[in-house]
């Protein structure tokens, strides 16, 4: 019997405590065809994205494996007055489409601004949306959303003290300034990841290597003004 791609998991509500069950995609389907340079994958069948968000039927909590466990009493106030109290019930155990999948994803989104959730969620909502707009080819939507996660991933970075040292975050700042066509900051935070001594994640410099060449042909064919450190 051939396995199903989708099984339930079991997940208490934190606002509500309400147990309900939710969809994941088996790990032996989690197949990328392939994935792009800020690491948005396509998949044959079944999309294991789509299932990221866990949303209560009950009360409308919308949250990731990486959000908070525990609501202060404040931030239950908060997500009761905004979002509880208006939300019809409305389960999202089963199977998803990409529009039920939009669907959980910009309720996670208004839940986690609501309860003042860390930037890193936030950008990862955002950046999840503008990948969702991105499969339906809606350029002006994907890079909206684009240009929301840039906002908060460098938030993340001026925040969190990272020393420098997180060169995935600083890759993928450069790499969403270059798809929102903003060719000399991410020039810049290449640069950073490439030049930086402190950083020693191989693939991140070779990848931004990567970037920082198919942004000089972008700039170039584009006829931009080259940036002092891309001549020579």
């Amino acid at each position: 019997m051939e396995l199903e791609p989708l099984y339930q998991i079991k997940v208490t509500c934190i606002h509500c405590q309400n147990e309900f069950s939710t969809s994941r995609l088996r790990p032996s389907f989690k197949r990328a065809i392939r994935t792009d340079t800020d690491f948005c994958g396509y998949y044959q069948k079944e999309n294991p994205d789509y299932y990221v968000v866990r949303v209560c039927p009950s009360c409308g909590f919308a949250s990731t494996e990486n959000s908070v466990s525990r609501l202060t009493d404040r931030q239950n106030a908060l997500f009761e007055d905004a979002i509880a109290s208006r939300f019809n019930k409305k389960s999202y155990g089963g199977h998803r489409d990409w529009e039920t999948a939009l669907e959980t994803y910009k309720l996670a989104l208004i839940c986690a601004q609501t309860i003042g959730e860390t930037d890193r969620i936030i950008a990862s909502l955002l950046h999840h949306i503008a990948w969702l707009y991105r499969y339906q080819s809606n350029v002006e939507q994907e890079k909206r959303f684009l240009e929301f996660a840039l906002e908060a991933y460098i938030r993340v970075y001026e925040n969190e003290g990272v020393g420098g040292s997180d060169a995935r975050l600083m890759y993928l700042i450069g790499e969403l300034y270059r798809r929102v066509g903003n060719y000399n900051d991410a020039v810049k935070w290449f640069g950073r990841v490439i030049n930086d001594k402190r950083i020693v994640d191989a693939a991140m410099i070779r990848a931004s290597r990567e970037q920082w060449a198919l942004l000089r042909e972008e700039m170039l064919s584009g006829g931009h003004e080259l940036p002092e450190e891309m001549r020579g």
